[in-house]
């Protein structure tokens, strides 16, 4: 993992047929891949939020994973805020 002076934050919004596919799952395993911190939540909108810290470069290839999803997942859209990192998770969770 990079270096908190080198981290930034990515909050995620991941729109499409992302829930009941095993989306969270994915996401969790991606990230845990890429020694990235944060977390994912299925909102009631039908969307996934995803709040990650980590190096952009892998943030980058991460988001590459995202648009993607998991087998029976159909990613429409997938909208980035990119933040200051701010140290607060030591791993990645569903939540």
């Amino acid at each position: 993992m990079t270096d908190i002076g080198e981290s930034v934050r990515a909050r995620i919004l991941v729109s499409g047929r992302v829930q009941g596919v095993g989306y969270r799952a994915f996401t969790c395993r991606m990230a845990a891949t890429r020694g990235l911190t944060g977390g994912v939540e299925n909102l009631d909108s039908g969307q996934v939020a995803v709040d990650v810290e980590g190096g952009r470069a892998v943030l980058e290839e991460f988001l590459v994973d995202l648009k993607k999803g998991p087998v029976g997942a159909r990613v429409t859209q997938v909208q980035v805020e990119w933040g200051h990192a701010t140290g607060r998770y030591h791993d990645f969770t569903i939540w």
